[in-house]
């Protein structure tokens, strides 16, 4: 068992997205800057999350067919910010270090989704099984 004295709450999940069609593309982006306003993000801080969330949200559908992005507000030891979760069943990521490599891709795009948004985010986590799905976690926090 893993022990820290950073103590990190997710309120229950504000809102989860199904990602079938890229109107949901537009909708998890929507959500996400809705969640977000009370944290009193910059313009440039907003714009850098939606863009994340959209490119998590793309490779859902064209990777794995469909998933869903979770949006949670979080608080850790008095520092607010916004979690994202991008979960899919699809057939996983081989090779995950290729993966966050500018410039790869297997669906002939410009291969920036992945290393784009952990760029853009402040904490970035990926797990992916091949055969079972991925998992991106991602958090942006708050000035203050």
């Amino acid at each position: 068992m893993r022990f820290s004295n950073v103590r990190e709450t997710a309120r229950a999940v504000a809102e989860t997205v199904l990602i079938r069609t890229d109107a949901d593309i537009v909708e998890a982006r929507r959500c996400m800057r809705d969640l977000a306003k009370p944290l009193e993000l910059s313009s440039g801080d907003l714009a850098m999350v939606a863009t994340a969330v959209s490119e998590l949200a793309r490779n859902i559908l064209v990777y794995a067919g469909g998933g869903t992005i979770d949006l949670s507000l979080i608080d850790q030891n008095s520092h607010r910010g916004v979690l994202v979760v991008a979960q899919d069943e699809g057939p996983g990521i081989a090779d995950i270090e290729l993966a966050m490599q500018d410039g790869y891709s297997t669906s002939n795009g410009l291969g920036l989704g992945l290393p784009g948004s952990d760029r853009l985010m402040d904490e970035f986590d990926l797990v992916s099984e091949v055969g079972v799905g991925t998992t991106v976690t991602a958090k942006k926090w708050a000035p203050g």
